[in-house]
């Protein structure tokens, strides 16, 4: 059967789609070209015409990974509701025990960026523009006196910090800590961070 005529940005798309999910199963070391092209039946020539490199599409690949997940973040975060309601949403969909599936590829793009500069640059940008959403609704319910927050900025970073540590734990030493523990834990510092009594933080107050 013949295969439909893609556009370029469809064709980029695509090959950036399955280097991603080569990269979730075998981690970036270890994939290769070869893997990405039998993936969708193309021939290598074709994924080194858009991409050049391994190190190329690799570093493409983050940076679609990243646009979908911010995009996914602001949409949680421009919701008509309040600002707790928001920032709970964003939290418990970006914590290992929410519905954001992403964790080993990021967790390979972190160890990866320690040697790589230009996809430290991805990593980095991503965690940068978390963490200045995550400031901008904490910001706002402040303002709008749902909460007390001395400090938007270390909030996100403590509760960026908590989240990507949970993250390894769960996606590296399965069973090593309950989701149920690790959800409880989240919601704690979620309370303590914004003043707020535990329930309220977890949703059963307002």
């Amino acid at each position: 059967m013949a295969r439909v005529r893609l556009s370029v940005a469809e064709r980029r798309e695509e090959l950036l789609r399955a280097a991603i999910g080569q990269i979730e199963a075998r981690g970036v070391a270890a994939v290769r070209i070869a893997d990405v092209a039998a993936t969708l039946g193309v021939s290598n020539a074709l994924v080194l015409y858009h991409f050049s490199t391994k190190e190329k599409l690799v570093a493409a690949a983050f940076t679609y990974a990243a646009a979908d997940d911010l995009a996914r973040l602001r949409g949680l975060l421009g919701r008509r509701t309040s600002a707790l309601r928001r920032l709970r949403a964003a939290v418990r969909w970006y914590a290992p025990t929410g519905q954001a599936k992403g964790w080993r590829l990021w967790i390979e793009g972190w160890a990866v960026a320690l040697r790589e500069p230009a996809l430290r640059d991805v990593t980095r940008d991503l965690d940068r523009q978390w963490k200045a959403a995550i400031v901008e609704v904490i910001t706002e319910g402040v303002a709008g006196g749902e909460f007390v927050c001395a400090d938007p900025p270390g909030t996100a970073l403590r509760l960026t910090a908590l989240l990507d540590g949970l993250a390894v734990q769960l996606t590296s030493y399965p069973g090593g800590v309950p989701r149920a523990r690790a959800q409880e834990w989240v919601d704690d510092a979620l309370a303590r961070e914004l003043g707020l009594e535990r329930e309220a933080s977890a949703g059963r107050g307002r």
